[in-house]
Parts: structure tokens; C-alpha cells; sequence
């Protein structure tokens, strides 16, 4: 998977080019496609790195204000400064080289930048100082990328957390945060991670993706998409499901996306990762508890007080515990079209998750009365899947039309239906609207909005109209 070029050595005074001083490259040719990931060994470059790293440590990082080319030619004038001074010829790749490496060790995240920058790799995953792999293109293969040891690792962690007012150490082992491009992060050290420290960091687009990409990536269909549309402008309470990595975040963007630009919004996170466009969005995010163990804010909490905010809207980016009950409460007094995500493997799942996370607040309510709460707050769930062939699809689209005894009637309104395995194991099939049109039709007319048959019809007539629209709106 990754290859081993030798380049011509780089000889120093007083050496006559021996094989010894030959310098090992590490170039990925897979999966990285960003230019200059690679890893230079030998010839005392560890040692000229650390010592270039200390100079400009104690005496000369106020030289590195700068952004940028300022930044990387006050850098390259430090390390050369500091290489003739060690006597070592270098050449002007491996000056840039130095520089760089160097620049992202201070001002970056180390060795993680040239994987940060690749906008092909969704996940980063340290799993020890010396194993990294990624996700690129939903298929998850091991880097050349590593850090000198531990403590650069605890290091580069305790930046990232440092920059949102978090802390970890062995008293609070377990942190999540985010990197200013709003990556999700989270770390977990020793004692609890038994070989070391590791570190997890989920990567969002820069641009969100919109409702075509996912259209255009087969993620949904066009009739799909109109629904959901329809849904969340007629303010349908919607819980999106999925499992770990299926693209949940994403698809709650999407939806999100939707919401009219005249309604105020109210997002509570762990750690803030929603990436709303409308112009009335308040963003709350959570607190953990401070190093003598007080000061925490939870999700509860933040849900509690955003009822006291005036929203229209409220969107929990994951429901994890009790504040599922607080949330329930809401949806049924009056802040409908709000949104959610939660773990589950299939639309009956996240309802049985949901139950579970209510008896999580400590209420000692009836199974029933649970269930009841569930039924009346929630219309509609959105079930994704990550297959085996790393693609993300919209599997299933099933209205909660409520009750019938203590069984919830469920409908399904699409369904991905898989027809068998391509050439390279890819998974084959198609969306297919199941012939149901939803109970919630009535309801979506009563205010105003028409929702058109052909969004369940067979896909290729879904297709042919929304086409046809399309032509005659241009």
C-alpha cells in the first residue's frame, strides 16, 4: 500500500556519500493525494529538526506571527541560520521540508497537517504514536505518518483541546472538541487507554453539502429529497438514525438547510459541528467538569434553559441520555419541526433507544406513558447506513403514525432495496418509494403546502419530473 523510495543521498561535510547517509523517503501512494506527506529519516534529520525546534522555542517563535509565506520565510531563515551553524549542508528541498515540518509543529498539529489539508480523507485515526490510518473515500488504509513518540502525541492533543478551554489528564481521561475548521475530536489517554494515547478527529466539508450533492451521490433520490423538504418546512419533528460514521451530521445539515431564514434556531452539541445557514442561529455547547470535578453543563441542562430562549426550533445534534425525556417534552409543547440524531441500526431501534435514554433521567415513568410521550412527539425518521463499499445511502424514510396497543405503527415511505454486489463488491441497488403516501400529507396541506404524488412514484419518473421542473423554472 505505501512505498519505500530511496532518493540520492544528501551528503554532508567530511562524508563521501556512503550508503549509511543515504535518506529514506516515505511517500503514501495511497491514500494521500495531497502533495509533500512523506517522511524524511537519516543522516541526523531527527536530531537537527529537535535542535532547530528548541532554538526556536527558547529564543525566536515571535519571528512566526505571521500567517503564510511571511510565516514560512521566517521560518526557512531559521533553519537555515541554525543548519550552517550545526555545519550540516542542506539542500533547498530539504530546507522546505524542515520549514514546513517545523511550522506545523508549532503553529499546527504537527504531523497530522499534511493529512489535515488533504480534503479527501473524512477521518483521522491515531490509534498509538505509530499507527495512523484514515478514511478516504469510505475505505479506511493505514499512513506512513507518525509522531516521535508519547509525549508528541500528549502534546498535540493538549493544543487541540486547550484552544476551546478543555482539559484532559488522568483525572479526566475522555475529552471532545474541535479544530477551528469544526472537526470533531475526541481523546482518550492513559489509564484508560491502555496502549497509549488516542486520538479521533471527523472531518466535515468545508462548504456543506447540499441536497443535490446527496442527490447527485445517490445517497437519496430527487422525490426523497422534495419530501423531506416538504417535512421540514411544515415543521415535522424529525429524528435522524444511523450508525457510528453513517453520515448523520451530514444529513441533519442538510435538513437544517431547509428551516425558512425567518425562525429562530437553537443548537446544543457536545462539541459544535453543525454548520447552519440561516442568519437567527443560536449555538450552545457543552462544558465539562473542571479539575476539581465541578462546573459540568450537560445537554439537560443547555435543553432546559434553551425552553427558557423563545425558540422555534430546537436541534440536539446527538441524544445520548436523559435529555432524550426533556427533548420528547418539548416536541410535544409547542417547538415542532425540531430535529435530532441518535445510534441505531434500523428505524424500530432508535425508538427502543429513545425509551432507554428516558429511563436514563431518573423519571420512574411506565413503559407505556414512555411510549406514549415517543408516539405524539416524533413523526419522522430517517435512517442512514454506511455499507460494506464505504457509500453512505439514505436507507429508509418511516413515518411514526402513532399507536396500536403498546406496538408502534410504523410506515415505511422509502426503503433502499439492495439487488446484489458489483464487480469490486460494491453494493447494488436502488431507492424505491414503497406506494404509502404518509398520514402527515393532510397535515403538510393544511398549511399551505402541496405535496406532489410523483415524489412516490417509481424513482425513474421521479427523475423524469423533477427534470422536467427544472427545465421549465430555467
Amino acid at each position: 500500500m505505501f512505498g519505500l523510495r530511496r532518493h540520492q543521498q544528501v551528503p554532508t561535510p567530511g562524508t563521501s556519500g556512503s550508503k549509511a547517509n543515504e535518506i529514506e523517503i516515505r511517500v503514501s501512494e495511497a491514500p494521500v493525494s495531497q502533495p509533500g506527506l512523506y517522511q524524511v529519516r537519516g543522516s541526523g534529520y531527527d536530531e537537527l529538526k529537535n535542535a532547530i525546534h528548541a532554538r526556536i522555542v527558547d529564543e525566536a517563535s515571535g519571528l512566526l506571527s505571521g500567517e503564510g509565506p511571511e510565516a514560512m520565510a521566517a521560518m526557512r531563515r531559521l533553519v537555515s541560520e541554525t543548519a550552517m551553524q550545526k555545519e550540516e549542508l542542506v539542500t533547498p528541498v530539504r530546507l522546505d521540508q524542515l520549514a514546513s515540518e517545523l511550522l506545523d509543529e508549532i503553529k499546527g498539529l504537527g504531523p497530522l497537517e499534511p493529512l489535515l489539508r488533504d480534503p479527501s480523507i473524512s477521518e483521522i485515526m491515531v490509534n498509538s504514536p505509530h499507527a495512523i490510518f484514515v478514511e478516504q473515500n469510505g475505505k479506511i488504509l493505514l499512513t506512513p505518518v507518525k509522531f516521535q513518540d508519547d509525549r508528541h502525541l500528549l502534546r498535540i492533543i493538549d493544543r487541540i483541546v486547550q484552544r476551546v478551554g478543555r482539559h484532559v489528564d488522568e483525572a479526566s481521561p475522555m475529552v471532545d472538541a474541535r479544530l477551528p475548521d469544526g472537526s470533531r475530536v475526541n481523546a482518550i489517554i492513559p489509564p484508560l487507554a491502555l496502549n497509549g494515547a488516542c486520538l479521533t478527529i471527523r472531518r466535515f466539508s468545508k462548504e456543506p453539502l447540499k441536497v443535490e450533492d446527496l442527490v447527485d451521490k445517490g445517497s437519496m433520490t430527487p422525490g426523497m429529497a422534495e419530501f423531506l423538504r416538504l417535512c421540514v418546512v411544515g415543521k415535522l419533528n424529525t429524528l435522524v438514525s444511523g450508525g457510528t460514521g453513517s453520515g448523520k451530521t451530514t444529513v441533519l445539515n442538510v435538513l437544517s438547510s431547509f428551516i425558512p431564514a425567518d425562525e429562530r434556531l437553537i443548537t446544543i452539541e457536545d462539541a459544535a459541528e453543525l454548520q447552519l445557514q440561516q442568519p437567527h442561529v443560536v449555538k450552545l455547547e457543552t462544558r465539562q467538569a473542571n479539575t476539581e470535578g465541578t462546573g459540568a453543563i450537560t445537554q439537560s441542562d443547555l435543553l432546559r434553559n434553551t425552553l427558557r430562549m423563545r425558540p422555534d426550533r430546537i436541534i440536539i445534534g446527538e441524544v445520548r441520555g436523559g435529555e432524550a425525556l426533556t427533548m420528547l417534552q418539548a416536541m410535544n409543547t409547542g417547538h415542532e419541526g425540531s430535529m435530532t440524531t441518535v445510534h441505531a441500526n434500523t428505524c424500530r431501534d432508535a425508538l427502543s433507544r429513545l425509551e432507554t435514554m428516558v429511563l436514563m433521567a431518573g423519571m420512574d415513568l411506565p413503559h407505556r406513558a414512555i411510549r406514549e410521550q415517543v408516539a405524539s412527539a416524533l413523526d419522522l425518521i430517517v435512517q442512514i447506513e454506511r455499507s460494506p463499499d464505504g457509500k453512505r445511502r439514505v436507507t429508509a424514510i418511516s413515518e411514526l403514525v402513532g399507536m396500536e396497543g403498546d406496538v408502534y405503527l410504523l410506515q415505511d415511505i422509502f426503503r433502499f432495496v439492495v439487488t446484489g454486489r458489483g464487480p469490486e463488491g460494491e453494493i447494488l441497488g436502488h431507492h424505491r418509494p414503497t406506494g404509502i403516501v404518509p398520514r402527515a400529507q393532510a397535515r403538510l396541506e393544511a398549511r399551505g403546502l402541496h405535496v406532489p404524488l410523483w415524489c412516490f412514484q417509481p424513482t425513474s419518473a421521479a427523475i423524469a419530473h423533477a427534470n422536467a421542473q427544472g427545465g421549465q423554472n430555467a
